[in-house]
């Protein structure tokens, strides 16, 4: 019997609740790259108790436009990139394909660079052999390993995340202080303090999440063969909206905790200790070291790599969906190399570019700062397009978002709008 056609039960729609997390929780576990990380410690170390309110304003927002970009890929079956070529511009697609590649490869860069230096806290050895065995191997999983098989592996690197919880509760925290600071901080209008809450927003929302977590959508569809884009089984529709609100609310609720405890784990050892000049990740973990013994800097550092490898990947395969979906190629971590070279190819270009970069004689903080800006303009109107797509008929069917969606969705895109002018100014 055509499943088209036939109100069947899927096997994803039979699975428990904590099977039915993956692309939400993969997005947002990723969000705590090793560039995330040296963000908020930032933050934490410069000002302290009063920058952690920012993680609760961003939740709600982060949670509206990543479901927006989900329930895309889910109901329409395709990713971002192929939505926006079928029915906008040429040159806006690939103006955002563009800048999406260039900030992708800095942060790629970045990140496995912040892995590398991580190890050679531990380890030892030459930083450079960590970057290049970091990119190779993930470059390898990607290719080698089918989706089904890869996506349990990145599931179990978001446990990672929590080296940063437990590493709060390796130090003395006074607990009501910390709630009290939360919810009533000492908010200053300062051009260093502005700074670093655009810099923690542009972090937390970010466009390759976009791209990456519509296209794993697609990617859930294709592995069930059961299963059908919404616009065409809509009977499919209420399992598979209430999944995508439950990883999403987790996904990113896992996001902005890890964050959370990331800033304060930085706001009470190194801001308490006037230690504040905090560039990178592994500055970070080192200079955590004295301050809060070598169980903390363990944590910390071993936090830094699992994190990497999570998101890696992420970076380098929203990436080539984005590019695959420019010039139609074909598209799935499912299929095998020979059948989607050039999407492959992508994966393995953008992986080791960020390595080769990682060799280059670029300043790291003023790398991140560029990655920072294009990720902050492009993020603009790709959300804006989001937004449009997801209220459309032609694309969403009877699946266009509801009110709620749209006031989450649109005030995200206004709070960026807002961050990339401050930043701009800045």
């Amino acid at each position: 019997m055509d499943n088209t056609l036939s109100p069947t039960r899927t096997p994803a729609m039979r699975e428990s609740w904590l099977r039915k997390l993956g692309p939400g929780l993969i997005t947002g576990a990723a969000d705590d790259d090793p560039s995330g990380i040296a963000t908020y410690s930032q933050g934490g170390a410069r000002f302290g108790l009063d920058m952690l309110w920012t993680v609760l304003f961003t939740y709600p927002l982060m949670v509206g436009i990543q479901t927006v970009s989900a329930r895309i890929g889910r109901v329409s079956g395709h990713g971002l990139a192929t939505n926006i070529r079928r029915h906008y511009p040429a040159w806006l697609l690939y103006m955002i394909v563009g800048l999406l590649l260039i900030a992708n490869s800095i942060n790629i860069a970045a990140d496995i660079s912040a892995m590398a230096d991580a190890v050679h806290l531990i380890a030892d050895g030459p930083a450079p052999v960590y970057a290049l065995a970091f990119g190779t191997l993930s470059a390898l999983l990607q290719v080698f390993i089918p989706y089904r098989r890869y996506v349990r592996v990145l599931k179990w690197l978001t446990l990672a995340l929590f080296a940063y919880v437990a590493t709060a509760f390796a130090v003395h925290i006074d607990w009501k202080h910390v709630m009290l600071r939360t919810v009533a901080p000492h908010i200053s209008f300062s051009a260093a303090y502005l700074t670093t809450v655009v810099a923690i927003l542009g972090t937390t929302i970010s466009p390759y999440l976009f791209f990456w977590q519509a296209s794993q959508e697609v990617e859930e569809q294709l592995a069930d063969p059961e299963a059908r884009p919404l616009n065409k089984a809509p009977w499919q529709a209420p399992a598979h909206l209430k999944r995508i609100k439950l990883d999403t609310l987790v996904g990113m609720g896992i996001s902005n905790l890890v964050a959370f405890f990331i800033i304060l784990t930085a706001a009470v050892t190194l801001g308490q200790h006037g230690d504040s000049n905090i560039e990178t990740s592994a500055q970070a973990a080192a200079a955590l070291r004295p301050i809060a013994g070598d169980f903390a800097f363990y944590l910390f550092t071993a936090g830094i790599v699992g994190t990497g490898l999570l998101s890696i990947p992420v970076l380098a395969g929203s990436s080539a969906y984005a590019v695959a979906g420019t010039f139609r190629w074909k598209n799935s971590l499912e299929r095998p190399l020979l059948e989607a070279r050039q999407f492959y190819a992508i994966i393995v270009v953008s992986t080791m570019l960020g390595v080769a970069l990682g060799f280059a004689p670029i300043d790291p903080i003023k790398a991140l700062l560029w990655s920072a800006v294009i990720n902050g303009v492009i993020s603009v109107p790709i959300m804006a397009v989001m937004m449009l797509m997801a209220a459309r008929k032609d694309i969403m069917g009877s699946f266009v978002i509801t009110t709620r969606l749209k006031v989450l969705g649109w005030s995200a895109t206004g709070l960026m709008t807002a961050a990339v002018a401050a930043m701009l100014l800045s």
